[in-house]
């Protein structure tokens, strides 16, 4: 089983010299992995349901901070040698996908090959507006734009006719370190606890990550991965699965036991950890809890 470290990029973990140290800490530990989150803004007063809460409310202050996923990982990828550096989740189709592939080609080129690219459709409409991308269209943007990168992360001279992107014989380069399915690529995590996300994770994903799911709502959902697989002419098996927030032993056997690959450690939920000293005791008990006794 691989363990994750979740929530790694939000408030007093944000900055530089806590983010190293959390970072080297973590890998000292034996995580195999750290995983950060991604809103531009939080329009204030928003009305958007957030759809992992009873009241629809995020949770967490509007003004807290929230580092561009892929700078903070970049930066923390220096000050470690083994972790791998995951996104769960960049909302995809509020990115221009072009420019994207470059950005994260480049930090797997200079991490040495360790990036995980978990994607998400999005829920706060009112961000969409602010970067001025239709709401709407967030689905179909989103599976394009997973073609558009993995075509010019695997082709020499990439040519692309989609309804958003359209490029021909595009040199991107440099290209991923990592291969996947024997070429250049970033392995692609499809994130969501709803049946189109375990669509999307059967038709395309490398791995599925339903971020809040129970281990009773990951039953159907696995199932509809498996059968949207097969009915793409898919290995399942190959799909990896991400389940978290893990917070005990008995839950991580149960995710387990349910063909989780890699389990996550929640470290930045509301008042779970207020600063590097909470966050490492945080992680020492997790080792001690559930790791080692895994």
């Amino acid at each position: 089983m691989k363990f994750g470290l979740r929530y790694c990029n939000i408030g007093p973990l944000s900055r530089r010299e806590p983010a190293l140290e959390l970072a080297a800490f973590a890998e000292e530990a034996g995580f195999e992995s750290l995983w950060t989150i991604e809103h531009v803004v939080i329009p204030a007063g928003y009305r958007s349901a957030y759809p992992y809460s009873d009241d629809g409310r995020f949770g967490w202050p509007e003004d807290l901070d929230y580092p561009d996923p892929l700078m903070w990982l970049a930066t923390v990828a220096g000050a470690t040698s083994t972790i791998r550096l995951g996104t769960a989740i960049v909302i995809l189709a509020q990115r221009n996908p072009v420019v994207l592939a470059k950005e994260l080609a480049t930090v797997d080129m200079m991490s040495g090959g360790r990036l995980l690219f978990g994607v998400g459709v999005g829920w706060l409409e009112e961000e969409f507006d602010s970067i001025g991308v239709p709401f709407a269209q967030r689905a179909t943007r989103t599976d394009e734009a997973i073609d558009v990168l993995r075509t010019l992360w695997r082709d020499r001279e990439a040519s692309f006719d989609g309804a958003f992107h359209s490029f021909d014989r595009a040199l991107m380069f440099p290209k991923p370190v990592q291969q996947v399915g024997g070429v250049p690529g970033i392995p692609i995590l499809v994130g969501g606890h709803s049946p189109a996300a375990a669509r999307r994770a059967g038709r395309t994903g490398d791995g599925f990550f339903p971020a809040r799911a129970t281990p009773d709502d990951l039953v159907p959902l696995l199932d509809i991965v498996r059968k949207t697989a097969v009915a793409h002419g898919r290995d399942y098996q190959e799909i990896e699965v991400t389940a978290g927030n893990v917070m005990d032993l008995e839950t991580a056997k149960r995710f387990e036991d349910l063909g989780a690959h890699r389990l996550m450690c929640p470290l930045m939920l509301p008042d779970l950890v207020s600063d590097l000293d909470g966050a490492k005791r945080r992680i020492s008990r997790f080792v001690e809890d559930v790791m080692d006794r895994f």
